[in-house]
């Protein structure tokens, strides 16, 4: 495997993948009642500065970090599409030779619905290559679904609670400063969708 997990799960590689993540963003009821919201909510209230997204796929938490966070995918595809958006975005190889590969450009990581798509060593080599560049304090913010969300995506391969992400920072030398259910408390996560788990995480 290469250093950035660009063998992970053909499933969400191709236009396939980028399709069902357009038809999941564009369904009208959710533009009816900008249900984002209070996911944009949560993530400014972190105040994570100069943002890298990794994991970034259409840029919806780009659209959502504002300002000048920066993303990165797999997918090419979905880069194009977060591109024709008006977002920042690369692929693996792209973002590799930009100018924003380097040392402490960025004040945090966000990997949003990244983890459960990954094995666990695979899930830690791919954030492990994106850390150097985020500085010496900064902050790292793992996103996953709960039992709802993911028994929803048949790409997802193994289920990361809080248990599990605290594992995923420890094992790359990272301080669990907090973990949160979101939007709703944890016992909603077997009913409800969209409700995640959110580890915050501090590099030495």
């Amino acid at each position: 495997m290469d250093r950035v997990g660009q063998d992970t799960a053909a499933s969400t590689q191709g236009e396939d993948y980028t399709r069902r993540l357009q038809s999941l963003a564009g369904a009208r009821w959710k533009r009816w009642l900008d249900v984002q919201a209070p996911y944009r909510w949560n993530l400014r209230r972190l105040h994570l500065g100069r943002t890298l997204d990794v994991g970034c796929g259409l840029g919806r938490n780009l659209a959502n970090l504002g300002g000048d966070a920066v993303g990165v995918d797999h997918n090419p595809t979905s880069i194009a599409h977060a591109r024709a958006a008006g977002h920042e975005a690369y692929t693996v190889d792209e973002f590799f030779r930009s100018a924003h590969a380097r040392r402490d450009a960025f004040d945090s990581l966000l990997a949003a619905h990244l983890l459960e798509h990954l094995p666990a060593g695979q899930a830690r080599e791919v954030v492990a290559s994106y850390l150097p560049f985020v500085r010496s304090g900064g902050t790292v913010v793992f996103i996953t679904p709960q039992e709802r969300g993911y028994a929803s995506d048949a790409t997802h391969v193994r289920f990361v609670g809080f248990t599990e992400a605290a594992e995923a920072a420890r094992d790359l030398g990272l301080t669990v400063v907090r973990q949160y259910s979101f939007p709703f408390p944890r016992f909603f996560g077997k009913l409800f969708t969209y409700n995640e788990f959110v580890t915050l995480a501090r590099r030495p």
